[in-house]
């Protein structure tokens, strides 16, 4: 049987690394757990909810597309900013904000909001200049600016125009990697994850790294247990993924090749949890 390609067996944990000589097992520091936690949100009395019928059919009619949504479907918008200032209030306060932000650089620029809700988003774009275009809120697992848009000027074969600074370890292999797989991925394939962390690295291997791969429109930054923060960079559907403890410590570090990393995306429990959380929120209202 032929062996694996490099590092495309195990690529973190017990069983990707062989054992030491004299027998002892590497001693791993420990993964980050997902956690996507909901707090019940603080809500004005029912009186004042009925004077605002607006935001209240709007969120009736965002309950009406979370039971009926599907973690595949398109993305769904509603228009928010049409509504009169207490409705749209209301529909703050009733969604909240949740754990994960991001970021679209660009013209129009995109800033999203993860809700208390998971997998429903308060998004908001803007011209050149920061004038407001648009002020929705979107059902999806992400909002689809960033599945369009993040790899529109991506390339397979990014291109350094200096020589490699003395120190390096392993960059340029990883890099050579990196491409490899970008150009070998295809949609619907397993993610391709090169793990930093797990391999020998120096500052000037990670600096190198950087600026070879150089700086996508995208940023994701997702709050739980610690943090993972989460950008494209210019390699087609490549992406650089940190996760930190809740002591703001690195503990690993990945180059993803994908279209989305794991990590940033709702699944379809998130959205069925959601549409059972919105039917409590609109009880209340009531």
């Amino acid at each position: 049987m032929p062996s694996s390609p490099p590092l495309q067996r195990a690529l973190f944990g017990p069983g990707s690394q062989p054992l030491e000589e004299d027998g002892a097992e590497l001693a791993y520091p420990p993964m980050p757990a997902e956690m996507r936690t909901y707090r019940a949100p603080l809500l004005p009395d029912p009186d004042e909810a009925l004077a605002c019928p607006q935001g209240l059919r709007l969120l009736e009619r965002l309950l009406e597309r979370l039971a009926d949504y599907r973690v595949t479907d398109p993305g769904w918008v509603l228009d928010v900013g049409a509504l009169p200032d207490a409705d749209r209030e209301l529909v703050n306060q009733a969604l909240g904000e949740g754990e994960v932000s991001l970021l679209v650089s660009g013209v129009p620029s995109l800033r999203a909001q993860e809700t208390r809700l998971t997998g429903v988003w308060r998004v908001r774009s803007c011209h050149e200049g920061g004038q407001p275009e648009r002020d929705g809120i979107e059902v999806a697992a992400i909002p689809c600016r960033v599945r369009d848009t993040t790899f529109q000027n991506a390339t397979t074969s990014p291109v350094l125009d200096e020589p490699p600074p003395d120190g390096l370890v392993s960059a340029r292999a990883i890099l050579t990697e990196a491409k490899e797989q970008a150009e070998r991925w295809r949609p619907g394939a397993e993610p391709y994850v090169i793990n930093l962390t797990l391999l020998p690295h120096s500052e000037q291997d990670l600096s190198y790294l950087e600026r070879a791969l150089g700086q996508g429109p995208t940023s994701i930054l997702s709050r739980g247990y610690g943090k993972c923060r989460i950008t494209s960079t210019g390699l087609r559907n490549g992406w650089w993924v940190r996760h930190f403890n809740s002591d703001d410590r690195l503990i690993l570090d990945t180059i993803e090749i994908v279209d989305l990393p794991a990590a940033a995306l709702a699944a379809q429990e998130d959205f069925e949890d959601s549409a059972k959380r919105l039917a409590e929120i609109i009880a209340a209202l009531r």
